[in-house]
């Protein structure tokens, strides 16, 4: 009887300290705002923190405004190594050409062990709001800047990885085990990622997935012409350290011009797949000052191609000496100097002071008519590789024959070879002349009767043409 009443009177005992702790509780939700109780959570983290043997590191999401490279990195190495016999997964997919990614859920542990030390892994999400106010009170280590959250989420989200350890390794952590995570990510990344275009949307970048086909095996163009532009890349990308001993920005400027259809925008594709580079399209009449293009221009990764595509006649650009001129007599004016885009913000950029935000980066401008450009843009250190985009010629045709008719030789090919010679026609035409038939005789046929056409109408010879692509220098280079 005994035990059976001290029994019933710990069990009551029990059921009234839980009943008052659930009270407390609710009373301190309803009373205590978010930013104190997020303040004594942080002061009972740092207490634990002195006394115990664990150290955490914090990697935010974001980094103010840019995305925390190292939570990405950390994202992808860990979905690489997901335990499945997790109570709580998340499954995504933002291309049909991908497979269903599973990530840890939010509040979820994942172990894992490099060189010998365990390292226990755990996302979680807090309230920006919150989190301001226990700034000053933060974990001892933190990577990131726990900005506002990604568009698409609540602004007031602010999603981070936890990095545990014991004390003792916390050197091995720093230096040795978040470099591996991150180079490990990046080799995934390499090989399994997609390229992104990225265009202005609303005064900022917006990605989208690069899918372009064109490869310089398929590419319409010379084939001398072709092997020197991958031998010009080829070098570039491996000479990191020669730019840094010399003194120069790690980039390369490319200037494509020819006729409308010759396959400038592919040889652009072609270049992004070789080389494993994203693509920045700046549309610079989407560009409203000097100040945007420079933040537009930071805000770019590195590994890229950023293209101004017919540049001379996207924007009136103004002359370096035009435009202090006209700053000059706005400012004894009394008149308002609007900061729009000028030459000398976009060379600034190029290879001014602003050229040095990045590295291995590509500057590709096309035109229709380079002679209307401004020589300031086209001198080497902006423009270091000219190469012209003429009209069809024979190796360009038997490219076009062989893509989309997967045929190496036909008996047709020395009448159009011939006619290829003297008409002045561009890969674009050829290649839409090509797609009508997908037999191979109609289609050469319809070809051949497609180009005496041409010549009879045009009157035009590429003899008699002095920009043609017969007689011109195909490519000018300065090599650095």
């Amino acid at each position: 009887m005994s035990w059976s009443g001290d029994y019933e009177k710990y069990m009551a005992t029990a059921a009234a300290v839980a009943g008052t702790a659930m009270v407390v509780r609710g009373v301190v939700s309803e009373l205590v705002p978010d930013e104190l109780r997020e303040l004594l959570r942080s002061a009972a983290r740092g207490i634990r923190a002195r006394v115990s043997s664990t150290h955490t590191v914090v990697i935010d999401e974001t980094e103010g405004l840019s995305t925390n490279q190292i939570y990405d990195a950390a994202r992808t190495y860990l979905a690489a190594r997901i335990n499945t016999d997790m109570q709580r997964l998340r499954a995504s997919r933002v291309d049909d050409a991908q497979g269903i990614m599973i990530t840890m859920d939010q509040g979820e542990e994942m172990l894992d062990v490099h060189d010998g030390v365990d390292y226990t892994w755990r996302l979680v999400s807090r309230d920006t709001a919150a989190a301001a106010a226990a700034t000053a009170h933060a974990a001892p280590y933190g990577i990131g800047g726990g900005g506002a959250s990604r568009r698409g989420r609540s602004r007031f989200e602010v999603k981070s990885f936890e990095l545990s350890f014991h004390k003792k390794h916390k050197e091995k952590a720093l230096r040795s085990y978040l470099p591996f995570v991150v180079d490990t990510a990046k080799a995934m990344n390499d090989k399994h990622r997609n390229l992104k275009m990225h265009m202005i949307e609303y005064d900022a970048w917006t990605a989208v997935d690069l899918r372009h086909p064109s490869t310089f095996d398929t590419l319409a163009m010379d084939h001398s012409l072709k092997q020197s532009v991958m031998y010009d890349l080829e070098r570039f990308v491996k000479r990191k350290d020669y730019y840094r001993r010399i003194g120069r920005a790690w980039k390369r400027g490319y200037l494509l011009y020819g006729p409308p259809g010759t396959g400038k925008s592919s040889l652009i594709a072609a270049m992004a797949n070789y080389l494993k580079f994203d693509i920045y399209d700046l549309e610079l009449t989407e560009v409203k000052s000097n100040s945007d293009l420079r933040r537009l221009l930071v805000g770019m990764s590195n590994r890229s191609i950023l293209v101004v595509e017919d540049i001379d006649c996207s924007i009136d650009l103004q002359q370096r000496e035009e435009g202090e001129i006209k700053r000059a007599k706005s400012s004894y004016s009394g008149e308002e100097n609007e900061d729009k885009v000028t030459l000398s913000g976009l060379l600034n950029f190029v290879d001014g002071l602003w050229s040095t935000s990045g590295e291995e980066r590509i500057i590709v401008f096309t035109t229709n008519y380079r002679e209307r450009l401004d020589p300031a843009l086209l001198r080497p250190g902006r423009m270091d590789m000219h190469i012209h985009m003429g009209y069809c010629t024979r190796e360009a045709f038997r490219v076009l024959a062989s893509n989309y008719h997967n045929v190496e030789n036909h008996a047709m090919y020395p009448e159009i070879e011939q006619l290829i010679e003297e008409v002045l026609t561009t890969p674009a035409e050829v290649a839409e002349v090509l797609m009508r038939n997908d037999d191979v005789d109609a289609a050469l046929q319809v070809l051949a009767e497609f180009l005496k056409t041409k010549r009879n109408e045009t009157g035009e010879t590429k003899a008699e043409n002095k920009n043609g692509n017969q007689k011109i220098n195909k490519y000018e280079q300065s090599m650095v």
